[in-house]
């Protein structure tokens, strides 16, 4: 029994009794008519029925007849065969984006999510789980981001990891890529894109991986005096880290992966694509833009909180740095490959000198002394086109008036006078 027909019946009850009632003159027309809810026309048309067909007069005519606005069973059969046939395992809103995009569907979305389930394709959504108040949006964007990465199949027989970089201000996804695997140089990877098109930003809101903080035990405290080496990058920069303890704490990225680990799927499989490279620029170019344009909202206030980078050496700075020792046979070992540091004219060599090995997220790597980038290598340790070369060398009066500092090998500055005297 409908809710309908319910109340029809419970109407019929409470206007019997108020009917039998007038006759024995313990009401009026207008009184019994206030007491139902109703005008006193209303009363005496129900009573003319009354009279007239009996209890089948008060029935609602309405009830059982379509509505005239009521979509055409065909309209409803196409659209159902539709998501059967080419959409199975989407989302609703997912589909219905879909079907008005792609197929000229032009219903509400509210009738495509009582449609889908009532036809037996989409299965209902269970009850959301107890209230909570949920953390008001920063004001601007670039005040704070988050960070994350997401290890699932996107496509058939590959666990590839997805690293996003969004504003917690307007939901933007500012970067987002594939990588077999995340680390150290995938975080630095995002963080270097987001800063070299937005700028730089106020504070980084992130998980407790390794990347960034370094914890005693699984679960504890982070220990806010040993950097990992995104977190010496970021406080190099000014950025403040901030650690979540919870997955709740960061429900805006959880959230965002939710939907990329729903949609983004069925996009690869339906554009062909099963190599990462594909998917990656799949994912840059046509997914990403759209994603933007559907799901970022406006910030609550005006402006930008993003600071435009000014220097040149962000790569030097976003990347991993470890000091090593110079070998005898000026070398310097790092994870395996050996890097051979060439000669050069301000140094006879670097024997025994502590020197620092930059490895940069496209697999490259640099050794530097102090300031000075002495090569540069490919992943394998070749050595790649030639550093900047340094200025030449300077007597102390030529070091004073050319602006160089001043050279203190004494070897080489006896060789430079013998030569300026020739």
């Amino acid at each position: 029994m409908t809710r309908a027909t319910v109340l029809q019946e419970v109407r019929q009850m409470r206007f019997e009794e108020r009917y039998a009632r007038r006759p024995r003159r313990e009401l009026t027309m207008a009184e019994a008519a206030e007491m139902l809810g109703v005008t006193e026309r209303t009363f005496r048309r129900w009573s003319g029925r009354d009279d007239a067909e009996g209890a089948e007069g008060l029935q609602d005519r309405r009830l059982g007849r379509p509505s005239a606005r009521a979509v055409p069973v065909d309209e409803a059969l196409r659209m159902v065969r539709l998501y059967e046939s080419r959409y199975t395992g989407w989302t609703v809103k997912h589909f219905h984006a879909h079907w008005h995009t792609e197929h000229g569907g032009t219903r509400a979305y509210s009738w495509t999510k009582k449609t889908l389930p009532a036809a037996g394709q989409v299965a209902r959504a269970p009850r959301r789980g107890a209230h909570r108040k949920k953390r008001p949006r920063k004001p601007l964007p670039g005040m704070l981001l988050h960070q994350d990465g997401s290890t699932h199949a996107w496509v058939p027989g590959c666990q590839w990891d997805l690293i996003v970089t969004l504003d917690d201000a307007t939901t933007e996804v500012y970067s987002a890529f594939f990588a077999e695997e995340e680390g150290t140089l995938s975080r630095f990877r995002g963080l270097q894109a987001v800063i070299e098109t937005k700028g730089l930003f106020c504070s980084l809101y992130t998980d407790r991986g390794s990347h960034y903080w370094y914890t005693e035990a699984a679960g504890g405290r982070v220990d806010k005096t040993r950097l990992p080496q995104v977190h010496r990058a970021l406080q190099h920069l000014g950025i403040t880290l901030i650690p979540a303890y919870s997955p709740e704490a960061r429900g805006r990225a959880e959230r965002v992966f939710r939907t990329l680990q729903d949609r983004l799927p069925k996009e690869l499989q339906g554009a062909g694509i099963t190599d990462l490279a594909a998917a990656n620029r799949y994912l840059a170019t046509r997914f990403l833009p759209a994603h933007n344009r559907r799901f970022a909202v406006p910030a609550a206030e005006r402006g930008t909180a993003f600071v435009p980078w000014i220097g040149t050496s962000l790569a030097d700075i976003l990347c991993v740095q470890e000091d090593r020792v110079v070998a005898n046979d000026n070398t310097v070992r790092y994870q395996g490959t050996r890097l051979q540091i060439p000669q050069a004219p301000h140094r006879f060599h670097y024997v025994q000198v502590t020197v620092r090995v930059h490895a940069y997220p496209d697999g490259t790597l640099a050794v530097f002394h102090g300031p000075r980038c002495l090569a540069r290598y490919t992943a394998a340790g070749e050595r790649l086109a030639a550093a900047s070369i340094p200025p030449p060398l300077q007597t102390p009066n030529r070091a004073r008036r050319s602006g160089y500092p001043m050279v203190a090998d004494p070897g080489a500055m006896v060789t430079e006078q013998r030569r300026a005297r020739r």
